[in-house]
């Protein structure tokens, strides 16, 4: 196995107890229990020999009654979609071609309407190196969409990057949520322990 490989199954082992999870890389995964829009995506192809590993969904919902249950006061939609991909080089290019796949496909899977607060759609992207333009467009990239006025929610796009080769994370500043929970998968990893020290 890969470094690449091995990372995404890290990933995956972090998140597999709460999100749903559906593979496109040929690795067999158990079948979704619960809701699972990815099934529905074709296996997609991309440049630069980059490619989506899985697709993970987190949805939950919050309920609050009057009484009995058929006196609903209201209701309320939360969902997430991480796009795992693993990229040998991320350019900017490759950067921009898997972000806009990653908006357009978690668009599509979004549940927007009544009773729904929000949709995070959150790129992973797990490469050996990065270029340096790549790096400031993820950090700097910024997409939110609101839904009739916020009263069907809103759209947030997190969007993380680990660079193998240096063990360095990158986020976007709506991203900066996810860096906690991914330094913590990665806190053994030397590359991750050199990075820290040097960060320290």
């Amino acid at each position: 196995m890969g470094e690449k490989e091995e990372a995404v199954e890290r990933l995956l082992d972090g998140y597999r107890r709460y999100y749903t999870i559906t593979r496109f890389d040929g690795v067999r995964e158990e079948k979704a229990r619960g809701l699972a829009e990815a099934v529905h995506l074709e296996k997609p192809f991309f440049s630069g020999k980059s490619e989506l590993s899985a697709v993970c969904e987190y949805y939950e919902q919050g309920e609050k009654y009057f009484l009995f249950h058929s006196a609903k006061l209201w209701a309320t939609a939360q969902e997430e979609f991480i796009f795992l991909f693993k990229v040998p080089r991320l350019t900017l290019a490759v950067f921009r071609e898997l972000s806009e796949y990653a908006y357009e496909a978690g668009m599509d899977m979004a549940h927007i309407g009544p009773g729904h607060m929000y949709t995070y759609i959150s790129p992973l992207f797990i490469c050996d190196s990065m270029d340096e333009e790549a790096a400031k467009a993820l950090v700097k990239c910024h997409r939110y969409k609101s839904f009739r006025f916020s009263f069907h929610g809103w759209m947030e796009y997190h969007a993380g990057a680990l660079e193998l080769e240096s063990g360095k994370f990158y986020f976007n500043r709506a991203g900066r949520c996810m860096e906690k929970g991914l330094k913590k998968v990665f806190e053994n990893y030397p590359f991750h322990q050199e990075y820290m020290k040097a960060d320290a």
